[in-house]
């Protein structure tokens, strides 16, 4: 892939739609990503919204094992 086809693909607008199929999530929990701003997106319309795939990847790696969690809410119970 050549840096201009990973610049227009981080530029690609999604659907929340498309991005709970890429992820093989339910809708719903899309929106409340959305809702708690975990999920930044465009806003067309008061029920329209649409999330860069840039802001897709962001997303993905700040939930990757061991990077941005805090490591007590990993073990079992919360507990030390």
């Amino acid at each position: 892939m050549t840096r201009n086809e990973l610049v227009q693909t981080d530029d690609e607008f999604l659907k929340p739609q498309q991005v709970a199929d890429e992820l093989q999530l339910n809708i719903e929990t899309i929106y409340r990503y959305i809702r708690s701003k975990q999920l930044r997106v465009v806003r067309l319309s008061a029920r329209e919204y649409r999330i860069r795939r840039s802001e897709l990847h962001r997303f993905l790696r700040e939930r990757e094992t061991g990077k941005g969690i805090n490591e007590s809410s990993m073990r079992i119970g919360g507990k030390s």
